[in-house]
């Protein structure tokens, strides 16, 4: 189980670095603020590494492993709005075949499989890397960060009581 919890808050650590959850809702959708709610991302979990992980060449390729993985997930959204653009065009077809569709939701599953076996492998790659002691110091920062964007999310807007 605590394996899973460990892929889990991977996922999520990759999920805040993208999703854009420290500007207000919506934010992230306007020109560029994908990009820059991503790179804010990005500084902060190496901005973490950095604090979690003594060694800076060991540091360094943990950091390598993120950026890998950050990669991985925007290649990802794309490919999967890619998918969506092809079923909404297949939608507008009168004569699509329930097989049309069937094949691109075929594609887009097989693509979700390859990224998530690839995102593993990478976190594995990364723990080879880390002690024990370096694996949870980095999953605690990492936690007290995503509990801070959750809180965010969950509890309103900072700072206006009853939102």
């Amino acid at each position: 189980m605590g394996k899973l919890n460990q892929l889990v808050l991977l996922f999520v650590v990759v999920w805040i670095s993208l999703a854009g959850c420290a500007r207000p809702y919506g934010a992230a959708h306007h020109s560029g603020g994908m990009d820059y709610a991503a790179d804010r991302g990005m500084t902060e979990v190496m901005a973490q590494i950095e604090k979690t992980v003594p060694d800076p060449e060991k540091a360094k390729q943990v950091q390598a492993i993120v950026s890998d993985i950050v990669s991985e997930v925007k290649q990802s959204g794309q490919q999967t709005r890619d998918y969506h653009r092809q079923l909404y065009e297949l939608n507008a077809k009168y004569e699509a075949t329930p097989e049309e569709f069937v094949k691109i939701l075929d594609n887009l599953n097989n693509n979700r499989m390859r990224v998530a076996s690839k995102i593993l492998g990478l976190r594995f790659k990364m723990k080879e890397l880390l002690t024990a002691q370096e694996w949870k110091a980095l999953s605690d920062a990492m936690d007290r960060t995503r509990s801070r964007y959750r809180h965010d999310r969950e509890g309103g807007s900072e700072g206006k009581p009853g939102t």
